[in-house]
């Protein structure tokens, strides 16, 4: 693992989530108008005008396959003028398509290259039938290897690291819908989640068939995400960019107030299948290790020991097995006793180790390419005391993990206050 060079920091200026409740098809909106009100949103909170941005970087994962609109890179100057001529790109890995984004215009900075750069993600996914809109999302595993004669891939897929871990440690199910219940439960403080006005009873979070029914295996309704519409966008900018103009920007919104940094990075690919994950993992003591060094990546980048040094953290539960790993290779628990942490409160908002205040996936949304940027909105809301109702008290220090397809793609962030 390289370090990021040690002069050279990122700061991230401003972010915007949209409200992932929302069905843009049904308010007479397509993509484009989607992207231009999260641009328009996320430099108002940055303090900024369109003409200070240098570059852009757009995470949008499925793009063509739900509306038949490909060619994202273009789409920012298409509705934002003044962004005519910016260079611009889209990115592609699945769930982890924004975080990608984020890691181009990270290196753009710290390369010198450009100082103010935009990164957004935006997906619209709710255009469609649930079970055509499943299907679409096979595209991110090995389409005609491991996806043919499942109906729903990725719920039988975590189903399968559910399993993983059954034959490794032993897992109880209840555990798995408790990681459901917090999430969800947070979700109801979150102005911009998904579920926010959803009702539920104990019996939504049992071995209920009714209120709870299986989608695959061992995984129920609550224990899975909803895809839906939305975006998130942050502006990243230089030391140089910041030292020129004495101070970072104060937009409306709310989070300009504070500054914010990314402090550490790590990424790791590895193949589609998840049978081949097992296979290569076989030997670690964790289930997914390319996961685990991805964390460690970055902390390591960002200086700290591990996970004690951190106030909470976003990670990816687009279904619970996922977040059951998570807690273990976060290092919350040793390896097989991630159970220990859902049953001690730690992962509770006022608990030792919060994770996903917000809902994270099940609770707030999927709303695939803008996942990995609306996990760094959320990480700066806390760092700088903005989350409002699901403030963790006193966040300084944030941790991301955001995985495309069966970890194909894992991506993690360690955000910063520094103020």
């Amino acid at each position: 693992m390289s370090q990021s060079p040690s002069n050279s920091s990122v700061t991230i200026l401003g972010g915007h989530q949209t409200d992932f409740a929302q069905n843009i098809a049904k308010q007479d909106e397509d993509v484009a108008d989607l992207t231009k009100r999260t641009i328009e949103a996320t430099l108002d909170d940055a303090g900024i005008g369109p003409e200070a941005i240098e570059s852009i970087h757009v995470g949008n994962a499925f793009g063509q396959l739900y509306n038949g609109q490909g060619h994202m890179g273009a789409m920012p100057a298409t509705v934002i003028p003044e962004l005519w001529g910016v260079p611009s790109m889209r990115h592609e890995a699945a769930c982890a398509s924004a975080s990608m984004a984020t890691l181009s215009a990270m290196a753009e900075i710290e390369s010198g290259r450009y100082d103010c750069v935009l990164v957004i993600g935006v997906e619209q996914e709710k255009n469609m039938p649930g079970a055509q809109a499943a299907a679409v999302q096979n595209a991110a595993a090995w389409v005609g290897h491991e996806t043919d004669g499942v109906e729903f891939f990725w719920p039988y897929c975590f189903d399968r690291i559910a399993d993983e871990y059954d034959r490794r440690f032993g897992v109880d199910e209840e555990h798995l819908r408790a990681i459901g219940e917090i999430n969800l439960r947070n979700a109801q403080d979150n102005p911009n989640a998904q579920t926010r006005l959803w009702k539920y009873t104990p019996e939504s979070f049992a071995a209920d068939d009714h209120a709870n029914p299986v989608v695959y295996g061992r995984l129920r309704r609550n224990d899975v995400t909803q895809i839906t519409d939305g975006a998130a966008g942050v502006v990243l900018v230089s030391d140089r960019w910041l030292a020129e103009r004495g101070s970072v920007g104060r937009g409306r919104g709310g989070i300009g107030r504070g500054k914010a940094k990314i402090a550490g990075w790590g990424h790791r690919t590895v193949g589609l299948p998840i049978s081949q994950k097992f296979d290569r993992g076989s030997d670690s003591e964790y289930v997914m290790p390319h996961v685990r060094e991805a964390i460690t990546d970055a902390m390591a980048r960002a200086g700290i020991s591990g996970v004690g040094d951190i106030d909470l953290i976003e990670t990816h539960d687009c279904q619970t097995p996922s977040e059951y790993m998570a807690i273990d290779h976060f290092g919350i628990t040793a390896p097989g006793e991630s159970w220990k942490a859902v049953e001690d409160g730690r992962l509770e908002r006022d608990g030792s180790i919060p994770v996903n205040p917000s809902g994270g996936l099940i609770g707030g949304g999927h709303p695939v390419g803008a996942t990995g940027a609306r996990m760094l909105v959320d990480a700066l809301k806390q760092v700088t005391g903005t989350a409002g109702d699901y403030q963790v008290a006193g966040a300084r220090r944030a941790a991301t993990l955001n995985i495309g397809g069966s970890t194909a793609t894992t991506a993690s962030f360690i955000v910063e206050s520094v103020d």
